[in-house]
């Protein structure tokens, strides 16, 4: 009954709109438009447009930039009107006969030299061989900017701010005073020009106004990375297009380089992309229980094990003699690390005592490599290996603390982990610091077997890589798989505080040059001169790296370079917070939501 009486005084009134006299214009028109002598008022909004009148003898290329990136509303409108050659070529003639006559009058009545006329004169003779020869072309320029803000106050602070920027260029600006109206529809994109206000240029200096000067970086596919704060566009793209999908991340500690990590990470595991994580600190502890993941803390005392001597299985293109020679010589690089070094003869000791462990276990490139799996040796079986062997008792003295000793429960295990989850981490926080490059080089090793597997888009991220980097064989290893990882659609993100102590090894630059994908953060004054070598950076690029805030940075995509700003919303934050305040509250929520 109250509907019926709804639709009956809808239709009294005869106030409905059939949905075919709704027009485009009603729907983004502003409500009123008020047009005074140097202003507009649409609805809310003031706008005030603005002409150039006045350019000086010469402009540098992108001297428009300030001004397109403007932190403030605007509309730029260029009009460029063609002019006939042949026409500017007889205004250029009479106008040199002029200064030729003025300046021989002068001379006539003894008056020194005039340098205006005579620079005039240089001018146009230029001018006039390069539009005969066509090198260059005339057009009348019409330059109109649209400034908008809340109230006549902020339009007067825009303005002044646009004065600055155009007259340290000595470029001059006025309003078109009594014809706002026909101002606002020059600077709309209409193609109208209703201003009418010209200036002669020539081609090479109308070039310099070409007004998109800002790198970009944005694509149609790929994930969000943060602002470009040259021109507030948005920083998307996928790193799998780049010829590789490595990455190097580098800043000081507290600048923001493990949030950014973790954005990315949440971001790409969206798109189904799985990540693996060496985790120096059990920063992504959080993160891994966040989404489903799977955390391994790796420790002498943890139930995590890996063993050193898994293989993997030989891939279509692979024979199984060519998986266990590059599988010992890795081995050989591991032993070399745990044992302190090895002289030549051991180094010849070592690898013949890899075959025969192996091949105690029927492993040899004559069986049947889907049986490896079920014999793995140990790190103990290599010991009974060389002890049988003549001149190894320092080599089995110094490798009993790995079988036998207080470092057994780690590498003296079989492996008891699966990496069937999208997100991966394995946390080492808890292992001794002089077993770290150890552990990061064998679990590096574990993770390289299961990459090369199963080919699928992954991203393996290194945190603190300079622990691995410490050695010849573990620096080695980690630039094989930088190396390698396109092949097995891979991106291999390496993180580090110090670019110093990471150039130190001499496979530093070739992992940084193997790494399409740079992100260059906030950097110590230490540090900076080694940085801008490193990266080619200009000095305004160094002292950006000096002074800017967390979260900010030199991003280097192939051959782009924009500042970014990392920016995430409010529930991405909450999980890849690293701030100690936040973590301590999210702590104690999980507590109290495992004690409810």
């Amino acid at each position: 009954m109250k509907l019926s009486f709804l639709k009956k005084e809808k239709k009294v009134t005869g106030l409905e709109m059939k949905p075919e006299e709704l027009q485009l214009g009603d729907i983004i028109a502003p409500a009123s438009v008020e047009i005074k002598q140097n202003y507009l008022r649409l609805g809310e909004r003031f706008c005030k447009t603005f002409f150039v009148f006045s350019y000086p003898r010469y402009l540098s290329t992108g001297w428009l930039s300030p001004a397109i990136n403007l932190s403030h509303p605007i509309d730029i409108s260029l009009h460029i009107h063609p002019i006939n050659s042949g026409q500017i070529l007889r205004k250029l003639r009479r106008k040199l006969t002029e200064i030729q006559a003025e300046v021989m009058n002068r001379q006539d009545k003894g008056l020194i030299r005039d340098p205006t006329l005579e620079t005039a004169y240089q001018d146009i003779e230029s001018l006039r061989d390069d539009l005969q020869t066509a090198r260059e072309r005339v057009f009348r320029l019409g330059l109109y900017i649209t400034i908008y803000g809340d109230d006549q106050t902020e339009l007067r602070r825009i303005e002044t701010t646009l004065r600055s920027i155009f007259e340290s260029r000595l470029i001059y600006i006025k309003p078109v005073l009594f014809r706002e109206k026909e101002g606002f529809v020059s600077s709309a994109p209409y193609g109208l020009d209703q201003i009418l206000v010209h200036t002669p240029m020539n081609t090479a200096p109308l070039s310099s106004i070409f007004p998109f000067v800002s790198p970009d970086l944005s694509a149609n596919e790929g994930i969000l990375y943060g602002l470009n704060q040259h021109n507030n566009s948005l920083v998307l793209f996928d790193r799998f297009t780049l010829e590789n999908a490595n990455s190097v991340i580098f800043a000081k500690s507290g600048a923001g380089k493990s949030y950014f990590c973790k954005l990315e990470i949440l971001r790409y595991l969206m798109q189904n992309i799985g990540v693996i994580i060496i985790d120096p600190e059990n920063e992504y502890e959080f993160l891994a229980d966040a989404v489903g993941g799977s955390f391994f803390k790796i420790s002498l005392t943890s139930p995590t094990h890996i063993n050193p001597f898994d293989l993997p299985l030989p891939g279509e293109d692979e024979k199984p003699e060519d998986v266990l020679r590059t599988n010992t010589i890795n081995l050989v690089g591991l032993l070399r690390i745990m044992l302190g070094g090895l002289t030549p003869a051991e180094d010849g000791i070592i690898d013949r005592a890899l075959t025969e462990t192996y091949a105690a276990r029927d492993i040899t490139p004559n069986s049947a490599p889907a049986t490896w799996g079920e014999k793995i040796p140990l790190m103990s079986d290599l010991e009974t290996v060389l002890a049988g062997m003549e001149g190894t008792e320092s080599l089995v003295q110094r490798l009993r603390k790995f079988t036998t000793g207080s470092y057994a429960g780690f590498f003296n295990q079989p492996s008891n982990i699966s990496m069937d989850k999208r997100l991966v981490v394995f946390g080492i926080r808890d292992m001794e610091d002089e077993l770290r490059p150890m552990a990061m080089f064998i679990i590096l090793r574990y993770i390289w077997n299961i990459i090369r597997a199963e080919l699928k888009k992954r991203i393996l991220l290194v945190d603190e890589a300079w622990w691995i980097m410490q050695t010849e064989d573990g620096a080695s290893f980690l630039f094989g798989i930088c190396k390698r990882a396109r092949k097995y659609w891979l991106g291999v993100s390496t993180i580090t505080q110090d670019v110093s102590d990471f150039m130190k090894s001499e496979y530093g630059k070739p992992i940084i040059t193997n790494s399409s994908l740079q992100f260059l953060m906030k950097q110590s004054p230490a540090s900076i001169d080694v940085v801008q070598r490193t990266f080619n950076l200009t000095d305004e690029e160094k002292y950006l790296l000096l002074e800017c805030a967390v979260g900010e940075g030199i991003f280097l995509a192939g051959t782009k370079r924009v500042a970014l700003k990392v920016v995430a919303s409010y529930a991405e934050d909450q999980i890849i917070t690293t701030s100690p305040e936040e973590v301590l509250k999210a702590r104690r929520a999980k507590k109290r939501l495992k004690a409810e």
